[in-house]
């Protein structure tokens, strides 16, 4: 067990830079927290002191004919849901919910955790990542200099740069206070066209193939027989048309149409089925469910397939597994193990030149395996450096990415 971590509630940027710079004379790594929905992605490697952002709550500025919104990071994902829903708009980025794979409350994120790791959903393929909507933000560095960063246009090319270096990178850069987003409107109305009686590698094809129509599929999903949440007899292939009524169901006949000599049959999930649908897939329902340790590939659409079958023939125990993003990217559940099958699995997508990161696993797993896929040491030079230049003393999140002495 982990010695208890002593928190400290920031009250705004003075206290945390405060709080960093007596950590880095000190040289004592600080944790980052938010809603702590998210403790558990990434390496094990625990501080003993943390920061949390559960005081830095409130919607700072929104404006629903500019399409933007401030909140502080602390704010709850619900809340920033809840005002963009009763004003018919959205994050189309589809942030993520890990509470199916890691339990606890549904959406009880913060709007800073959500870009501090890049939770993105099926519709990013057509709308871009969180990195992508973020226009700009407020942030303590691990040297305790108070930063803001953009503005809010996305032509603001320097913040632009910088929001995507602090999206993703798991509060080791920074310790977000403040962040701006550009909110888009919510679709009138969706549907998905579902293929069945295809094989596997039949399906994920007929993905690619709607991919290159002029018919605006939003989303590209592929799950095998007996996957939730339909869990049906057969493989699934499911494509997302978004927008006006009649728009949506001329697409979706368009869209049979051109796939009609695939040999599918096909049927229809209506508004809310379809929705429902997505949400599941969204928050990697037909793995979470499956007790055992859960990887994530990321490869070209082309090569999705190929890396799944490379690791079947190394032997690896897969228990579960689905295709988003077009066959791009690929979810698996194996068997618990020591090492996570971590040398089958990044042989796979090595050999696809992609990249595997272990989003599930015990605690011991995850501080003796490396999460994120080594880098090749030109990149992992530039990442030191771009480390180095944020927090020299590695003080924000220490080991959370990397292994570190």
């Amino acid at each position: 067990m982990d010695a208890a971590i002593a928190t400290l509630d920031i009250r705004d940027a003075a206290d945390a830079a405060e709080a960093i710079r007596a950590a880095a004379a000190r040289n004592q790594p600080l944790g980052v927290v938010g809603a702590g929905t998210k403790r558990r992605l990434g390496r094990h490697a625990p501080s003993p002191r943390e920061l949390s952002t559960r005081a830095l709550t409130g919607v700072t500025l929104y404006e629903p004919e500019e399409l933007v919104l401030s909140a502080r990071a602390g704010t709850p994902l619900r809340d920033v849901l809840t005002l963009l829903d009763a004003n018919g708009q959205q994050l189309a980025f589809e942030p993520m919910d890990h509470a199916l794979l890691f339990g606890g409350e549904t959406c009880a994120a913060t709007i800073g955790g959500v870009i501090a790791v890049n939770a993105s959903g099926p519709r990013r393929i057509k709308a871009g990542a969180a990195r992508d909507h973020l226009l700009g933000f407020h942030c303590v560095t691990g040297r305790g200099e108070i930063v803001k960063s953009g503005g809010r246009v996305m032509k603001n090319v320097t913040g632009y740069d910088l929001s995507k270096l602090v999206t993703g990178s798991f509060g080791t850069l920074a310790l977000l206070t403040e962040v701006t987003l550009k909110v888009l409107p919510k679709a009138e109305t969706e549907q998905t066209l579902l293929l069945l009686g295809l094989d596997e590698t039949h399906a994920v094809a007929q993905l690619r193939r709607a991919s290159g129509t002029s018919n605006e599929v939003s989303s590209f999903a592929m799950l095998p027989a007996g996957a939730a949440p339909l869990c049906r007899a057969e493989t699934v292939a499911a494509l997302r048309i978004e927008g006006p009524e009649v728009s949506v169901a001329t697409r979706r006949d368009a869209l049979a149409a051109a796939l009609r000599d695939s040999g599918a049959r096909f049927e229809t999930l209506p508004f809310a089925e379809s929705a429902a649908f997505w949400a599941a897939l969204r928050d990697a329902a037909p793995v979470a469910g499956h007790s055992g340790q859960v990887w994530r590939l990321s490869l070209a659409p082309t090569d999705g397939v190929r890396a799944l079958a490379r690791l079947r023939e190394s032997g690896a125990p897969i228990l579960a597994h689905f295709y988003d993003w077009a066959g791009g990217l690929v979810w698996l559940c194996l068997e618990p193990a020591a090492d996570a099958h971590a040398p089958a699995v990044r042989a796979a997508v090595d050999a696809f030149g992609g990249h595997a990161t272990l989003i599930r696993a015990s605690d011991e797993t995850r501080a003796r395996v490396e999460v994120f896929h080594p880098q090749p040491p030109p990149l992992a030079a530039l990442s030191r450096r771009v480390k180095e230049s944020f927090d020299p003393a590695h003080v924000l999140e220490r080991g959370r990415m990397r292994a570190e002495a």
